[in-house]
């Protein structure tokens, strides 16, 4: 079982940034692949960016140029730095890992982006 917990959402106005962190409960360069996801109301969860154990980064069209992804292998966390926020990033935002043919999901960490 992999264990995956987010943290650093919260309230920020339209143009402001933060940083979410996804701390795994193990070696985060075990894994095929690990990515945020986010889902607002209402609406299926999509993809916010997805690292591959090799290869590129792959971004959503909505958030390329804004958000940027990182690894601290030293303390088993992912982070996602987002910037530019707009009203429409408003959402719950999970953090995925890859292994084999199994997915695992932190908790979510809401981020609201409203004046």
């Amino acid at each position: 079982q992999v264990q995956l917990q987010e943290s650093g959402g919260g309230l920020v106005q339209p143009g402001g940034s933060l940083r979410l962190s996804c701390l795994a409960f193990r070696s985060i360069f075990g894994f095929d692949a690990m990515g945020w996801y986010r889902q607002a109301p209402g609406k299926a969860r999509e993809l916010v960016a997805r690292v591959p154990s090799s290869g590129p980064t792959k971004f959503s069209d909505s958030v390329t140029g804004r958000f940027t992804i990182s690894r601290d292998s030293a303390k088993n966390t992912m982070y996602l730095q987002m910037n530019s926020l707009k009203a429409e990033d408003t959402a719950v935002y999970y953090c995925s890992a890859e292994l084999g043919l199994n997915r695992y999901w932190g908790q979510g960490t809401q981020v609201t982006v409203s004046s």
